[in-house]
């Protein structure tokens, strides 16, 4: 059975209808898909920069396994990113289309549940039940993500896995342009605590 507060958006319940409020409209707007429905929504963009370091390339192959990582880096790279949700579910889907000048499209799929909202957390989920566990704040209009832990799903256990001592920590903000109300800009970066900055990438958005 679902409840009526089931079908608020993924960040309302894990903010607080406080939190939510102090997002700016864009960041609101293109996250207002509820649970347990077929809303959808596209944003289009480019990313000015995806990068990641030369030792990072050592991961790559189970990153593509995966499909956790972006393996291609460039610059002024075009980018749709579809948002859904489902009608049996209460997660919320993504799927970032990378247009990578001579190279096929390439796809990043990833999922969000809410795993917490007392704590204010969410997991993303990639392939195999590989989930990054992340807390969740409104910051300036900004929603804002922080690396709280990676878990891997076996059925109904979540198993956490030690791979930031390997992978580093993630940050991920999308952030409203001033100025301009159907604009936002996005940044995400992992940093190692002894490498330094591994992946990076960060763009601007238009709502669709």
């Amino acid at each position: 059975m679902t409840h009526r507060e089931d079908f608020r958006p993924v960040f309302q319940t894990v903010l607080g209808d406080a939190g939510w409020q102090r997002l700016g409209h864009v960041v609101r707007e293109h996250y207002s898909l509820r649970p347990f429905t077929k809303d959808q929504m596209t944003v289009r963009g480019h990313m000015d920069e995806v990068w990641h370091a030369r030792m990072a390339a050592l991961f790559m192959p189970v990153g593509r396994v995966f499909g956790a990582l972006v393996p291609h880096q460039g610059r002024e790279v075009p980018i749709d990113v579809h948002y859904s949700c489902r009608s049996t579910d209460a997660g919320l889907y993504w799927d970032r289309r990378f247009h990578f000048p001579g190279r096929p499209v390439f796809h990043f799929r990833s999922h969000m549940e809410v795993a917490d909202a007392a704590r204010h957390e969410v997991i993303e989920y990639v392939r195999f039940g590989l989930g990054l566990r992340l807390r969740v704040t409104a910051e300036d209009g900004a929603l804002v993500f922080r690396d709280a832990g990676y878990v891997w799903r076996i059925g109904r256990l979540q198993l956490p896995l030690p791979l930031h001592l390997v992978l580093g920590r993630a940050y991920v903000e999308e952030r409203p342009v001033p100025g301009d109300d159907g604009a936002f800009t996005m940044k995400m970066r992992i940093r190692h605590a002894w490498w330094g900055e591994l992946f990076r990438y960060s763009g601007r958005f238009r709502l669709g």
